[in-house]
C-alpha cells in the first residue's frame, strides 16, 4: 500500500475532470483499508470506487481511497434462489453480466449502469422500474470511527428513492466493502412493464422475454439515449427526478397536460427532471465545454476540458431555469466533492 502525492484523478472519475488529490492510496484488502483510516497523518479522506457518481470541483487538499476489493462468493442457495456476496471494487455492469451467465435474475434492469458495486447501496440505483434493494440482502461495511468490520441489513440501510442511510445519518462514517445480493435461479421476475423496455422487446419480435433479453433491451435503450464516458465525460444522470406532492402535481399538470409523469402513491407522484429541462431549451446544448447531451437533457457532459467548477455552474442555470418555469425544484444525484 503505497500513499501517492498530487494524484490526477483524471481516470478516477467518468467526467474526465483533470482535479488533483494531494494524496490518494489503492485499498485490496480490508485490513489495508483499516490500516490506512486509522492513520491520523490525513485529517480529510475521501472515499472513491468507480468515480461514476461524483463531480471533482476542483483540486482537493485529502487523501483519495481507491477502493479496489474483489470477488464474489457464494453464501446460500436453494432451489431457486442464490445469494452471492459482490466485493465493493467489482464493475457494477460486469458483476450484472456475470450474474445473467449464470441465470441469476434480479439485477437485469440495471444493466449498463457505471461504478463500482460498493458505492450502489449508496444511491440505492435503479433503473427501469427495478432498484438495488429490490435483491439487497445486506452489506458489509468498515465504521470509519474505529474501523471495526460490521454487517448492515436492508432495514439498516433505510433505502429511499436514489437514498439510504449512508446519504443521510450514515454520511461519511462507513466505507462499504462488500455486497450481499439475492438472485432468483430458476423462476425469474421479468420485469418489462416500463415503455421503453416493451417498445424494444417489441422491435425485438420478442414476445417471452429472458433475464438476458431484459438486458439486452436495457443495454441497447442505454446506448441510444447516453454517452460512453470513454469517449464523452459524464456521470449518467446527473439530476434526480423530482417527487412531488399532489397538490404540486396538480397545479402543474394543469399547465402542463401533456407531461409525463408517473404516480409513485396516491400522495406523490415523480415528473421526468430530463423533460423538464428539455422543454427550458437545454437539450444539447453546449457552453464551453461544459454541455447537456444531444439525447438525454439529465446528461451533462464534458466535451473535453470542462472544469468541475464549468459542470457545477451549468447545473445551477438549469436548476434557476426549471425553478422558474414550473416551479418545481431539481437537484442533483451526483455527490459534488469540494
Amino acid at each position: 500500500m503505497v500513499v501517492l502525492e498530487n494524484f490526477s484523478l483524471k481516470k478516477y472519475n467518468t467526467f474526465g475532470i483533470d482535479a488533483t488529490a494531494r494524496y490518494f492510496v489503492e485499498i485490496t484488502t480490508i485490513e489495508e483499508l483499516q490500516q490506512i483510516l486509522s492513520n491520523p497523518d490525513y485529517p480529510r479522506k475521501i472515499i472513491i470506487g468507480g468515480g461514476s457518481n461524483m463531480l471533482l470541483t476542483d483540486s482537493i487538499d485529502a487523501l483519495f481511497i481507491h477502493i479496489n476489493l474483489k470477488g464474489k462468493q457464494i453464501i446460500s442457495e436453494s432451489p431457486n434462489t442464490i445469494q452471492v456476496k459482490v466485493m465493493a471494487g467489482e464493475n457494477w455492469h460486469e458483476m450484472v453480466m456475470w450474474a445473467i451467465d449464470n441465470n441469476f435474475g434480479g439485477l437485469e434492469n440495471m444493466s449498463l449502469i457505471p461504478g463500482n458495486t460498493g458505492t450502489a447501496p449508496i444511491q440505492n440505483i435503479g433503473a427501469y422500474g427495478v432498484e438495488l434493494k429490490d435483491c439487497f440482502v445486506s452489506c458489509e461495511a468498515v465504521r470509519i470511527i474505529d474501523q471495526h468490520l460490521v454487517t448492515l441489513t436492508k432495514e439498516e440501510c433505510k433505502f429511499g428513492y436514489r437514498d439510504s442511510f449512508f446519504k443521510n445519518e450514515g454520511k461519511d462514517k462507513f466505507v462499504i466493502t462488500s455486497v450481499t445480493f439475492s438472485f432468483t435461479k430458476n423462476v425469474h421476475k421479468i420485469n418489462s412493464g416500463y415503455g421503453a423496455i416493451e417498445n424494444q422487446l417489441e422491435k425485438e419480435s420478442i414476445i417471452h422475454p429472458t433475464i438476458k433479453d431484459i438486458s439486452n433491451a436495457v443495454i441497447a435503450i442505454r446506448q441510444s439515449k447516453l454517452p460512453d464516458p470513454k469517449i464523452l465525460g459524464n456521470s449518467g444522470s446527473f439530476f434526480k427526478n423530482p417527487i412531488v406532492s399532489t397538490e404540486i402535481f396538480e397545479a402543474f399538470i394543469a399547465k402542463n397536460p401533456d407531461a409525463p409523469f408517473y404516480k409513485m402513491s396516491d400522495d406523490f407522484y415523480k415528473i421526468p427532471a430530463g423533460w423538464l429541462i428539455e422543454q427550458c431549451g437545454f437539450k444539447g446544448k453546449r457552453f464551453g465545454d461544459a454541455g447537456v447531451h444531444k439525447n438525454q437533457a439529465l446528461v451533462l457532459v464534458n466535451y473535453d476540458k470542462a472544469t468541475g467548477k464549468d459542470i457545477l455552474d451549468l447545473a445551477a442555470k438549469i436548476i434557476k431555469e426549471v425553478k422558474r418555469t414550473f416551479d418545481i425544484e431539481i437537484s442533483p444525484e451526483v455527490n459534488l466533492i469540494k
